[in-house]
Parts: structure tokens; sequence; C-alpha cells
């Protein structure tokens, strides 16, 4: 029981690798049509975001800055609900992003605090 418990942490990290591939290999047909039309530069925004992601796995992978790299995608998923998806809240699809993504927040704020290795961060 205690395995199956504990790889909860890794199903969290590793659920990301879907994200990357999205942002890096297939980004004409996934996510690029997601950055609003008011932010300039949408390729560079859809890339930096898969490296950020993809910075976010192996930073809580090898347990070094893993906490704030947590802390930082927390961060990055609220920019997103608030810049991406709620403008767009009438559609029901979108609400069920930001409710997703929310889930999302959520479970890096629980990684931050009970699995990050690095201490640097006090959580007193």
């Amino acid at each position: 029981m205690k395995k199956l418990l504990k790889s909860g942490k890794w199903l969290f990290v590793y659920s990301f690798s879907f994200y990357v591939v999205l942002h890096l290999f297939l980004a004409d047909v996934g996510v690029k049509r997601y950055v609003p039309d008011y932010l300039p530069f949408p390729y560079f925004l859809n890339y930096l975001t898969g490296i950020l992601m993809l910075a976010f796995i192996v930073s809580c992978t090898t347990g070094k800055y893993d906490k704030l790299a947590s802390l930082l995608l927390a961060v990055y998923l609220l920019l997103v609900i608030v810049m991406v998806h709620l403008p767009k809240a009438g559609d029901p699809m979108e609400l069920l992003n930001v409710f997703r993504i929310t889930n999302m927040i959520g479970a890096s704020l629980m990684y931050a605090l009970a699995f990050a290795k690095d201490s640097r961060l006090a959580t007193k």
C-alpha cells in the first residue's frame, strides 16, 4: 500500500511530460492556439513553457530546487488560468480547464510541502 501511495508523487511529476511533448513537438496542432492574441511571440511563449515544464520535471527528479520549481509551477498555472482560460470562461470547456488547472495548482503546492527535498525555502 505504501508503494502505491508513494507512486502518486511520480505520477504527478511525470504527467507533465505530456505537456512538454505538446509544447515542444506539437506546437502547431496543440497548445500554441491557446496563447491569447494580445500576447506577442506565441511560438516563443509556447516553447518557453515546454522548456520550463521540462525543468520542473528534472528538478523534481534530481531533488535540486524542487520546492522552488513546484512553487513557480503553481504561479505559472495561476497565470494560465487568469490570462488564458478565465477570459473565455463562457465556454464550458474553458471552465473545465479552470477547474483542472486549479487541481494542478493544489497538487503542486502539496508537492512543495510534502515531497520536495530542497530545504532552501523555509516552510515553517
